[in-house]
């Protein structure tokens, strides 16, 4: 792995992260319009900086941390601004910001008491991701459209976001206990 920085995959994962501030602004002052503009540049841009990152041989270390950290950022201040504008439950945001804050805290403490360990994410963990952005994309499109299907559409989302969000961390926390418990100390 590549352990230079300003690759063209980084520089575009900073400019995601550069975008977060704005969308947050978009959303809370109710631009919806400027929010999904934002949003589309922001998933074309995850997309091309990991075709990039293969293509030119430039994964590097500090990408395999900044990107799905810029997705999590921007997933939780979605929810969290969206909650606060009434687009998505609270009952739905707490359980992604839940989830999120549990898992991390088990990684911060595993990373304490055992070191390293590489716990890649799960189909389910990714399916979970996938259906968090979907959401936040059909909430926010549905507040710039009179698109009456897509109320539909976002709420069916909604539920299997909820019950992805809970299986994927139930699933995580076993999967990683049972290879903590597996591998030698």
């Amino acid at each position: 792995m590549n352990s230079r920085v300003f690759t063209v995959p980084n520089q575009l994962t900073f400019l995601r992260l550069g975008f977060l501030p704005f969308f947050i602004i978009s959303i809370h002052y109710r631009w919806y319009g400027v929010a999904l503009a934002i949003l589309i540049i922001a998933g074309v841009t995850d997309g091309l900086d990991g075709l990039l990152a293969r293509s030119l041989n430039q994964k590097t270390a500090l990408g395999a941390y900044l990107d799905p950290i810029a997705d999590k950022l921007l997933l939780s201040s979605s929810f969290v601004v969206l909650a606060l504008n009434h687009k998505i439950t609270w009952w739905l945001a707490t359980l992604v910001l839940s989830r999120d804050i549990i898992l991390l805290t088990a990684a911060a403490v595993i990373l304490v008491v055992s070191g390293y360990r590489a716990f890649p994410p799960s189909v389910y963990g990714k399916a979970t991701t996938a259906l968090q952005i979907l959401l936040v994309f059909a909430v926010v499109l549905l507040a710039v459209t009179d698109w009456g299907w897509l109320e539909v559409v976002r709420n069916i989302i909604g539920y299997l976001t909820a019950a992805f969000t809970v299986f994927s961390g139930f699933h995580y926390c076993f999967t990683v206990a049972r290879r903590l418990n597996e591998q030698p100390q």
